[in-house]
């Protein structure tokens, strides 16, 4: 696919990895619907950044955990004609669910926002993309979900859920629409993380770094603009899975 001219909405594209992919596919020509849920003032620093590229940017601010905003920023993209040429799951929560811990809401929190709001949203637009002229849908999943993080049960499980969907979604969209996903290892630390936590984790990658949020970017562009790529999962984490 030739990005240039095309739309992409990215779901939590305002801060992090969300805001370089868009940044990335507007660099490369597409116009972008960028998805927010409450950080509003991020949102509109990165669609200032995107339409200085000269492209256009639209905010859409959505809860994920919602079925019904879903369903309600779906609608009104179609009702003011607002194709979606690529589709990038990017929204994620993170966050620890040891096992003497966990409970119900958290499974269901992680649940709404990493797994069903990504199917919700390749449903409802790949619907349309099949109709249309075909497209592109891209997940970020994680490496944690083929090698799960110790107490982070739920947030693994999510993951793993998730790169099984981009399988399934690309096994029945084809073969006007496909769907990949790029599994990221650690390249983008938890702003409370510290330096030497930063430095050990740095050590269990075969390469022995940490990667940039621009890996992740430039993995996304490649399965979008390769048009013989379905059902994959690009693992972008420094050899970390083999170590």
């Amino acid at each position: 696919m030739d990005l240039k001219g095309k739309t992409a909405l990215v779901t939590g594209g305002a801060k992090r990895i969300g805001r370089t992919i868009a940044l990335a596919l507007a660099k490369n020509g597409a116009h972008i619907v960028l998805h927010y849920s409450t950080s509003k003032d991020e949102a509109q620093k990165t669609a200032t950044d995107i339409t200085a590229l000269g492209v256009k940017c639209r905010l859409v601010q959505t809860d994920l955990s919602k079925s019904a905003d879903i369903a309600k920023m779906v609608s009104e993209l179609k009702k003011d004609s607002v194709k979606i040429d690529v589709l990038v799951n990017s929204a994620s929560l993170y966050f620890k669910t040891p096992p003497e811990s966990a409970d119900e809401k958290q499974w269901d929190t992680l649940m709404d926002v990493n797994l069903k709001a990504p199917y919700l949203l390749s449903l409802a637009i790949g619907r349309e993309m099949v109709k249309g002229s075909g497209g592109k849908i891209v997940n970020i999943a994680d490496w944690s979900g083929f090698r799960p993080y110790k107490d982070f049960m739920a947030y693994c499980a999510t993951k793993g859920g998730l790169i099984t969907l981009t399988k399934s979604l690309a096994r029945d969209f084809a073969p006007k629409v496909s769907a990949n996903a790029v599994a990221p290892g650690p390249v983008l630390a938890p702003p409370d993380m510290g330096e030497e936590e930063k430095a050990a984790i740095a050590k269990t990658t075969a390469l022995g770094k940490w990667g940039k949020p621009e890996d992740v970017a430039n993995a996304v562009i490649f399965l979008v603009e390769n048009d013989f790529v379905n059902g994959i999962v690009l693992v972008v984490d420094g050899g970390r899975s083999i170590v």
